[in-house]
């Protein structure tokens, strides 16, 4: 029999941690407003993962029943590759254009762009944050309204640079001709930072305490040697969200390569479906293969899906932590 002190202290803990005596099928909501939720979540997944399915399955339809918007293919067909080269039906990696070139093309650009943005843009980051400097305040504020400017403002002025540029290294033969024309408009700008980046950023490295920082110098540490030893680790989720979102930008970006790109050996994945699409759609001349544009647009997406697979868990540590700093 329990005494009347063990009753008490049962009731105080209970009331002081009701959760300790719930079981794991008593849910903090009712049944019902659970049912609701779970169902609503449900629907919401089948429409965001409808059209990944439906493309899925149309890269794998012959021609003439991409568009028959059935769950599965009728007929499997292998639009990727085939065992022989001189087939007359077109095979993406075979004989129709060099994809797999185009989304070699895609992937060290991205990366690289990432790569050199997310640093740039930390140094830019951990400066605003750390240092004490006159106009630092206005001078993050004239880099803020550069984020209200849209793309379409700048891009012709951009590509006057870039073309000025151009002329001027081919007139100098000892220069690498890195204008227009040339894959380096689509990264070189990325070696100056971002400015959501470096907003996102210094947002993280205000969170740091200052302490820690203070207690570097008093051992000897240089500015560097804080950022490399101190900021850059403390600031790891943000910085993966930053490269993620980077690699996502430019693996996706069609304009860029559309305005500079003129060789079809230098064309990023997505400006070489854009040129495929060109070629085989009905209006273009083609005889309607979209089986083949539906194979390389999966595998343009795949890459994608598997790098946030990897990362998610950076990727939503980094940004539950940007939400709680504000």
């Amino acid at each position: 029999m329990s005494t009347p002190q063990a009753i008490a202290a049962e009731a105080l803990a209970e009331e002081a941690f009701p959760e300790a005596r719930r079981r794991w099928w008593q849910p903090e909501t009712s049944w019902g407003k659970l049912a609701l939720l779970v169902a609503v979540l449900i629907v919401l997944s089948i429409l965001f993962l409808y059209p990944l399915e439906w493309l899925a399955a149309a890269a794998f339809k012959p021609r003439g029943e991409t568009f028959d918007n059935s769950f599965l293919p009728q007929h499997w067909t292998w639009n990727f590759t085939g065992a022989n080269r001189a087939s007359p039906f077109p095979q993406l990696l075979f004989n129709v254009a060099p994809v797999a070139h185009w989304l070699w093309n895609s992937f060290w650009i991205s990366f690289l762009g990432a790569g050199v943005v997310t640093f740039s843009s930390a140094i830019v980051a951990f400066a605003f944050a750390y240092f004490r400097f006159p106009l630092r305040n206005l001078l993050f504020g004239i880099l803020l309204a550069t984020m209200m400017l849209p793309q379409e403002v700048t891009m012709i002025p951009i590509y006057l640079l870039w073309n000025k540029v151009g002329h001027f290294t081919t007139d100098h033969a000892w220069l690498p001709h890195i204008g227009t024309g040339t894959q380096y408009p689509l990264w070189v700008p990325n070696l100056f930072g971002s400015p959501f980046y470096i907003f996102l950023l210094r947002q993280f490295f205000l969170g740091i305490p200052r302490d820690y920082f203070e207690a570097a110098r008093m051992d000897g540490d240089g500015y560097f040697s804080m950022f490399r030893r101190i900021a850059l680790p403390l600031a790891k989720p943000a910085l993966i969200v930053t490269f993620i979102f980077e690699v996502q930008a430019k693996w996706f970006d069609l304009l860029n390569p559309l305005i500079y790109l003129r060789n079809e050996a230098l064309f990023t994945a997505p400006l070489g479906m854009k040129f495929l699409l060109d070629r085989f759609n009905a209006q273009g001349g083609g005889e309607g293969d979209y089986q083949v544009i539906m194979a390389g647009t999966l595998l343009l997406v795949v890459p994608m899906i598997l790098l946030f697979a990897v990362f998610q868990k950076y990727f939503i540590r980094g940004i539950a932590v940007q939400g709680r700093k504000g």
